[in-house]
């Protein structure tokens, strides 16, 4: 597996490998500028040191540079939030999907394997097709939370009912996991597809909406219902990156070095399911974060988990961040979902990717 992971280093990144912490300070420095251009960037311009004073107002602090109130209203109350929870969620399904690439040894797999998407479009298809006389009689707290408490609630039982599948005698077989996940992904894509049929015009285009992904919700609020969730799996996933490596030699070769298998593969799927069920539920299905970053990942520093994992979580929310501006300044006043830039930006690395490795492997043929 190592021999395959090596293929995908290309000779232009060999000097980044010899030099990861490198890589890893210019992922933060990248992150923060991203972050900062993206607080600063939209129908309102802020300027670095208007932005460093609100921020510094803001901590109790007291800057010499003016700005106006719309400018601190626009960057406390909308942006800012908006790019903590961009963060949030680039973090968690890059980290996820790194660790699931792991668990399966498998560098195409991602947390939908799993059925944690599928569950949820099941669910908030669902709700938003029947859900409406139920929002009417419930209060403005349950009104507002009732589509993301549908989605993670959907992503959540797809999870267990695949880890329920696959486990037999206190033993999860990771392969059942696959084919339980395929499973329960068709179905449950019949079943949201069978509420589309029955859907309003306006249904319909919550549902494509939600589907597409968008942080345009994002709000304090949201930021703190994400966090417990997406928090734990940022600060526990990395510390599994010693099992993940001994993985990739085999469960028979990990068991001999000591991990307890069985023990590992449960607090991943726990934790990826509530990492991509929060991240879902705060911003709807937004795809290739989890399977390209890891990918760009391991082409700079290597298949070590131990860089792999922390330097995902970077890169992830600098994309996420990054895509966010570009989807909401694009074409303003107007905003894309960011489902489509970022399947605009992952789409041709993936192909490049794969033609690049069935280049190599003619190569090694030749």
């Amino acid at each position: 597996m190592l021999a395959k992971l090596h293929l995908l280093s290309p000779f232009s990144f060999d000097s980044l490998r010899t030099r990861p912490l490198i890589v890893l300070g210019g992922l933060g420095l990248m992150l923060l500028l991203t972050s900062a251009m993206g607080i600063a960037t939209g129908a309102v311009t802020v300027s670095p040191s208007q932005l460093i004073a609100i921020l510094a107002q803001s901590a109790g602090l007291d800057f010499p540079w003016t700005y106006d109130a719309r400018q601190e209203a626009v960057v406390i109350a909308i942006r800012l939030p908006r790019i903590l929870l961009g963060l949030l969620i680039g973090s968690g399904l890059a980290l996820s999907g790194a660790t699931m690439q792991g668990l399966f040894r498998n560098p195409l797999a991602d947390p939908g394997l799993i059925g944690i998407s599928s569950g949820a479009a099941l669910a908030v298809t669902a709700w938003i097709v029947l859900g409406g006389p139920l929002m009417e009689l419930a209060g403005a707290f349950l009104s507002y939370a009732s589509l993301p408490l549908a989605a993670f609630i959907g992503s959540i039982v797809a999870t267990l009912i695949v880890y329920r599948l696959s486990t037999q005698n206190g033993r999860t077989i990771v392969s059942t996991m696959l084919l339980a996940g395929i499973a329960v992904n068709a179905l449950a894509g019949a079943g949201a597809g069978f509420f589309v049929l029955l859907a309003t015009d306006d249904q319909l285009r919550d549902i494509v909406f939600w589907s597409l992904g968008s942080l345009g919700g994002a709000t304090w609020r949201a930021v703190l219902t994400t966090v417990p969730f997406v928090g734990l799996a940022i600060l526990a996933l990395p510390r599994l990156a010693r099992s993940l490596n001994a993985l990739l030699l085999g469960e028979a070769e990990a068991t001999h070095l000591g991990i307890s298998i069985e023990q590992v593969k449960r607090v991943i799927v726990v934790l990826t399911a509530l990492a991509v069920g929060a991240s879902v539920a705060a911003a709807g299905s937004i795809g290739f974060v989890g399977l390209v970053v890891p990918h760009l990942l391991r082409l700079m520093v290597g298949p070590k988990h131990r860089l792999v994992l922390p330097g995902s979580a970077l890169l992830g929310a600098t994309i996420l961040v990054g895509a966010d501006t570009i989807a909401r300044t694009i074409i303003a006043p107007a905003e894309l979902p960011i489902g489509i830039v970022t399947a605009s930006l992952g789409a041709p690395f993936f192909l490049w990717l794969l033609l690049r490795v069935r280049h190599q492997g003619e190569s090694g043929l030749a």
